[in-house]
C-alpha cells in the first residue's frame, strides 16, 4: 500500500461520495463472494499503512465522530477523573437516537490541541479499536468501514487498494 496522505473530513466526504456507486458495487460483490483471504489482505494493508501514517497528525476521528460508550468505558473514564460514573455521564454524555451513550460534544472533550488524548490509557473501547481495519471477520463490518472512509484517510486508501485486488 502506498503512503497514506492526510486528508480533511471534508475532502474524504467528497472523495467517498464521488466513488460511492463504484464502492457500493464493490461491497456487494465482496459480501456475495466472502473471500477467505479478505482478512489477510486487509490486515496487510492496515499494517503497511500504519508503518508511515501517524494518527496524531490527523485526529479526524476525534474531531468529527464520537465513540459509542459502554458501561465499562464510562466506569473507566469516571475512575480516571476520580468522579462517580453518574457525575461523568451528567457532565460528558448524552443518549443518541439509537439509545447509545455518546459524548455530548465534538471534537472529543478529551482531545488536546496537539491531537493527543487526555485519557489515552483509559479511552473507550471504540477508540482503542478504531479504525477497525485490523479486526477479524472484516466482512462483517464492511458497511461501517465504508462509512469510516469519510473520516479516516487510512480506511479510504485501504478501500481504494482493495478495489484493485482480484477476489
Amino acid at each position: 500500500m502506498r503512503k497514506v496522505l492526510h486528508k480533511t473530513p471534508e475532502e474524504l466526504k467528497l472523495l467517498t461520495n464521488k466513488n460511492r456507486q463504484e464502492s457500493m458495487a464493490f461491497l456487494k460483490k465482496l459480501k456475495k463472494k466472502k473471500p477467505k483471504i479478505l482478512d489477510d489482505v486487509v490486515h496487510r494493508f492496515h499494517d503497511e499503512a500504519f508503518e508511515s501514517f501517524c494518527c496524531l497528525d490527523c485526529a479526524n476521528c476525534c474531531k468529527t465522530i464520537g465513540p459509542r460508550l459502554t458501561g465499562k468505558d464510562i466506569d473507566r473514564l469516571a475512575g480516571h477523573f476520580r468522579i462517580k460514573p453518574s457525575s461523568f455521564v451528567e457532565q460528558y454524555v448524552q443518549i443518541d437516537e439509537d439509545g447509545d451513550y455518546i459524548f455530548k460534544e465534538h471534537p472529543c472533550p478529551f482531545l488536546l490541541h496537539d491531537n493527543y488524548c487526555m485519557v489515552y490509557e483509559n479511552r473507550p473501547k471504540a477508540c482503542r479499536e478504531y479504525p477497525h481495519t485490523d479486526r477479524k471477520r472484516f466482512i462483517q463490518i464492511l458497511d461501517l468501514s465504508h462509512k469510516n472512509c469519510e473520516t479516516c484517510p487510512v480506511v479510504y486508501d485501504l478501500f481504494q487498494e482493495l478495489k484493485q485486488v482480484s477476489f
